[in-house]
């Protein structure tokens, strides 16, 4: 098993332009040790479409310089680009063949599309990645499941069609177990009460254990995106698709019981608890040959308690995940995506996570358990 970095991970650094890209390569390559890949964002990383001949050249000095790899390029579809219309579908695989010749031409070996990427258009971009010998997958995101559709749906096509250029790319968060401290303690300071915290994670331990007052099929089935705008529709006007109006109900009614006069805020908060995708490690176990990398998502960091300088995600359970993809026999990429910047950035500068710290701090995890 391999390990590398999402240089997402450094969007706040580069933002405050505390880190070029270069930089970021640098530190990859120099700072943590045993890893090398690189996964890059395209629209983060790069002028795109097309940044020249000059910067592949300059991309490809800094591979030998640092001894890094290109591994994964994310890419995305603005599917309102054309301004007069919705993309359809064979426009946006016309976009993605574009986007799989481009990553090839800096050397990278996957390219991932986001979890909202419907099969048919990842099938007619297809031949283009067979072509190119390269791997196409789509992103695994919580709240989805491994055993949901979207996942099923793919490695059902491959192994039909017997190909290994299409699979999927787990992202570590369908392995949380509960609303990460990181992102209660900012609802907190926008005002929600401590009690709709702790209901959160109250009612995440409940549907863990499959012991929640509502079913949480129909809710695996929904993008986190479409959780939370339904959520807040049923707030407002006590409607949402069919599917979700009785677990809604049964969560407002859990939040009443817990949370002296919840706010609407203090209901979303709650509502975290439905955003994890307790999906099984049995089944990343089986699945690991459809694995075309994974993303290493974590959100804070924090030392293991009676265990001095050994750091955890108190909220993803990588223990079970590394454990589930070693016994899978995985050899491929573990890109570690920092995601926890977001809920400081209502803070002072100062105040922020330093990414680059939390970053080492979850490479040392990785050696450790990668290693157990």
């Amino acid at each position: 098993m391999k390990t590398g970095v999402s240089l997402y991970s450094y969007q706040q650094s580069q933002f405050f332009k505390e880190l070029t890209l270069e930089d970021q390569i640098r530190e990859v390559g120099e700072n943590l040790p045993g890893a090398d890949g690189i996964e890059i964002v395209d629209e983060m990383s790069l002028r795109y479409p097309d940044p020249g001949d000059a910067f592949v050249a300059r991309w490809f000095d800094w591979m030998d310089k640092y001894g890094t790899v290109p591994v994964t390029m994310d890419v995305s579809f603005d599917v309102l680009q054309f301004r007069d219309h919705v993309m359809n579908h064979d426009e946006v695989a016309e976009r993605l063949r574009n986007d799989i010749r481009f990553a090839h031409k800096l050397g990278f070996s996957n390219v991932r599309v986001l979890s909202t990427c419907p099969l048919d258009v990842m099938v007619k971009a297809l031949p283009e990645i067979e072509r190119l010998g390269m791997r196409l997958g789509k992103e695994v995101h919580q709240p989805m499941a491994l055993e949901g559709q979207q996942v099923t749906e793919i490695i059902d096509y491959a192994e039909k069609h017997g190909t290994s250029a299409i699979g999927i790319v787990p992202d570590f968060g369908i392995f949380g177990f509960r609303p990460t401290e990181v992102l209660l303690a900012q609802y907190e300071r926008r005002g929600a009460k401590r009690e709709a915290s702790d209901g959160a994670v109250e009612l995440s331990a409940l549907l863990r254990e499959g012991k929640g007052p509502f079913d949480f099929a129909d809710i695996a089935k929904q993008t986190a995106g479409n959780l939370r705008s339904e959520f807040k529709r049923f707030l407002t006007t006590g409607e949402s698709i069919p599917a979700l109006k009785g677990p809604f109900e049964a969560l407002r009614a859990f939040a009443d019981e817990r949370v002296p006069q919840p706010s609407e805020l203090d209901y979303i908060v709650v509502a975290e608890a439905i955003m994890q995708s307790h999906t099984s490690f049995d089944t990343m176990r089986q699945l690991t040959g459809h694995v075309v990398s994974c993303h290493g998502k974590f959100n804070n960091m924090s030392q293991i308690p009676g265990r001095p300088g050994e750091y955890h995600d108190l909220a993803i359970d990588y223990e079970g995940a590394i454990k589930a993809l070693k016994d899978g026999g995985y050899q491929g990429y573990i890109n570690t995506e920092y995601e926890g910047q977001r809920y400081s950035q209502d803070r002072t500068r100062a105040e922020m996570m330093d990414e680059v710290e939390q970053v080492r701090r979850h490479h040392k995890m990785l050696r450790r358990l990668i290693a157990a």
